[in-house]
């Protein structure tokens, strides 16, 4: 009997418990409502630290919509029930905005929040107006002047992606999480200032602590500390993967023989950048700043392989080396870590079972850049010399051929006032490297932003479902418009092409193919609206299963997300494959053997060409390396444990105050209480007769 009593106890007790939980649970729904959005974190090089963090605990503010630059004021100047956290709209995220509340303190501002209204901005840019200009050829004004927007390369730059700011900064994106914030502070802000602090308010909290700071040698040194003692990471290194591929596929090395240069192999290297970069943490398409040079360079490979058939040249030891650079954002990650691996004869890895590529392989470098403004495309070199006047001369060719109607005129530059590309990795080490840059004049204002999307670029998904791997005549698309992007990449893909056909052949290209602008639609589709496209689709396994959403191109580190040098790596290796029809789907399983889906989606076998390199900065290879020498990318990012927002009632002074003094004094009450009844318990609770207590026993 008595077990049972005892098992109904514990029973009652867990059920009771269970129903606290559950109780207050509700009661924690009911007081807090979460609000969606990214959040800026922190990244560290040699010297510094950037980004934002909030408080362990998270970072707790009074909202206050900002609708003019004037009320900031109010936030700056004592304001009654510190701290705040401000909505502020694109057009007012200002560098001289975010300054002043960053002098303001945590005191005042513990927390920024980024809405997503943009119907009075104009420009968006955070990145430095020089990108990169302490690790290319040379940091001098010659490169770039930061001074004048003539002579630097993102004049509508604030720098902030750079600074190191002392509380959280939210976007919220979805315009109802946006009005949801903005009835809060109406409903409870938004009248009667002077009494904020004897009510209660709207505030919001922001968790975002980041585990790194100092620098990225500060960081490195705790973490591999920490990590002697098994325990966890404070930051890791910017790392990725960079894709590559060749026009024709190489002769394997000779056995035990893999080091060995085959100095007779030449190499035209045609490059892009893969990555783009924001403040905010998957958020960012990057669709002028890289995209748009990423679409021609993936054009001109496939048209190339379509045009140019291995045995249709003189040389057949010419070929042409395709790599899309990762983690060119931070210092030029990718194209450092390539020209280290080639000045070590250890590119490509022995896994490839083709032989290492040194410099002296290379005949030059084109380097596609940033293609903003499509009709002001220059060829920049270091300096004048034959062979770029030669490269010039046959660019304009095409472009301004009447057969083809690209009405285009690319003009020149030769001097150190040099774009910032990977070129620059490969001039830093030797000035007289056969580099040429193809870059447009700067016209994005929404440079390294979240802004920087298909509107910015004007982009219209055509969804034709016609065959987007077919070449098409020169007079086919009229009903397109001249200026739409899917021309635009058209026209100067073709004129590049042309160019290099013209420059591996020694002959002039007299034909009418010219590369598909439908192949550049879903391109652009793919990356800048869902990764569900035909383009992916053909180059993926049949029946593979893609999201929906966009990859992100922001290079991670290791274990994070590497989805689009996956996705590059399938497009150029279906892109630049030939069909091998003979071989079943049973023996295609191994490289340099791939199975594709393909346009129709029916499978088929391809020989390949396409490979990884690594992306991972050199300086975190290098024993002893000087963190603060400059010589390498040195970008790390700190870990954190998670980003979350939401939106409470935040209880006046008064009411704090007096909610603490109330405890108090029941606890003192209690403590009162228990000592009476301690002191007095034999009067209290006299002991029971034996003959009763036995009956109660």
């Amino acid at each position: 009997m008595e077990m049972r009593l005892n098992a109904a106890s514990i029973w009652l007790l867990i059920l009771s418990y269970g129903a606290i939980i559950a109780q207050g649970e509700r009661t924690r729904d009911k007081m807090y409502e979460p609000i969606g959005g990214a959040s800026c974190f922190r990244r560290l090089n040699g010297t510094h630290q950037t980004g934002c963090s909030s408080t362990y605990s998270g970072s707790v503010g009074v909202l206050h919509l900002i609708n003019v630059e004037a009320d900031l004021e109010f936030l700056l100047t004592s304001p009654p029930s510190p701290p705040y956290a401000p909505l502020i709209p694109p057009h007012l995220f200002t560098r001289s905005n975010l300054m002043r509340l960053k002098e303001a303190g945590p005191k005042n501002i513990s927390v920024v929040l980024l809405i997503n209204r943009t119907n009075q901005m104009k420009q968006f840019s955070h990145e430095l107006n020089c990108p990169n200009q302490y690790s290319g050829l040379n940091s001098s004004s010659e490169t770039c002047d930061a001074s004048n927007p003539a002579k630097n390369w993102n004049p509508w730059g604030t720098g902030l992606l750079h600074e190191d700011f002392p509380f959280p900064i939210y976007y919220i994106a979805d315009l109802d999480q946006v009005n949801k914030l903005e009835k809060c502070f109406q409903d409870f802000n938004n009248h009667n200032y002077e009494t904020h602090a004897l009510r209660s308010l709207c505030a919001v909290e922001v968790k975002s602590f980041m585990s790194a700071a100092v620098n990225t040698e500060v960081c490195m040194r705790r973490t591999n500390f920490i990590n002697n003692l098994g325990g966890s990471k404070y930051c890791d290194p910017l790392e990725g993967r960079n894709v590559y591929a060749t026009l024709y596929p190489r002769k394997p090395a000779v056995e035990n023989n893999l080091e060995t240069v085959h100095t007779n192999e030449k190499f035209i290297l045609v490059s892009c950048r893969l990555d783009t970069t924001t403040m905010f943490d998957g958020v960012g398409l990057g669709a002028m700043d890289s995209l748009m040079g990423f679409a021609v360079f993936t054009q001109v490979a496939y048209l190339l392989k379509q045009l140019l058939p291995q045995s249709s040249l003189s040389n057949p030891l010419h070929n042409v080396l395709f790599v899309t650079f990762n983690g060119e954002s931070y210092d030029y990650i990718g194209s450092q870590r390539f020209v280290y691996d080639m000045e070590k004869l250890q590119f490509p890895t022995e896994s490839t079972g083709t032989p290492p590529i040194a410099f002296d392989n290379i005949d030059f470098m084109l380097d596609i850049g940033t293609l903003d403004d499509i009709s002001n495309i220059k060829l920049h070199a270091l300096t004048g010399t034959p062979l770029a006047q030669k490269i010039l001369e046959h660019l304009n060719n095409y472009a301004k051929s009447p057969r083809y109607s690209f009405n285009l005129n690319i003009q020149s530059e030769m001097s150190a006032h040099l774009p910032p590309t990977s070129a620059q990795s490969f001039l830093r080490r030797d000035p007289k490297f056969q580099a040429l840059i193809l870059n447009a004049r700067p016209t994005n204002k929404y440079y390294h932003s979240i802004y920087d999307d298909a509107d910015n670029v004007d982009f219209t998904y055509a969804n034709t479902s016609k065959d987007f791997t077919q070449l098409t005549e020169v007079n086919d698309f009229k009903s397109l418009k001249a200026d739409s992007l899917q021309m635009k990449v058209r026209n100067v893909s073709s004129i590049v092409a042309m160019a290099l056909y013209q420059t591996l052949t020694g002959k002039e290209y007299t034909g009418t193919k010219v590369a598909n602008p439908l192949m550049a639609d879903e391109f652009l589709y793919c990356f800048l609206q869902s990764a569900d496209c035909p383009l992916f689709k053909a180059a993926s396994y049949p029946g593979s299963q893609l999201t929906n959403l966009p990859p992100m191109r922001y290079i991670s580190v290791l274990g994070g997300s590497q989805e689009s040098s996956g996705y590059t790596y399938r497009m150029l290796g279906y892109l630049l494959s030939q069909l091998q029809p003979d071989i079943p789907k049973d023996n295609c399983t191994d490289l340099p053997l791939h199975y594709f889906a393909g346009f129709n989606n029916v499978g088929e076998c391809r020989l390949t060409t396409q490979n990884y390199s690594h992306a991972l900065s050199p300086a975190f290879l290098i024993d002893g390396y000087d963190w603060s020498s400059g010589m390498y990318s040195t970008w790390t990012e700190s870990t954190w444990s998670q980003f979350s927002a939401r939106i409470f009632l935040r209880p006046s002074n008064v009411h704090q105050v007096t909610t603490l003094s109330v405890g108090i004094v029941v606890l003192i009450i209690s403590f009162c209480l228990v000592y009476i009844i301690s002191s007095r318990s034999e009067v209290l609770f006299e002991d029971l007769p034996a003959s009763n207590a036995a009956l109660f026993g």
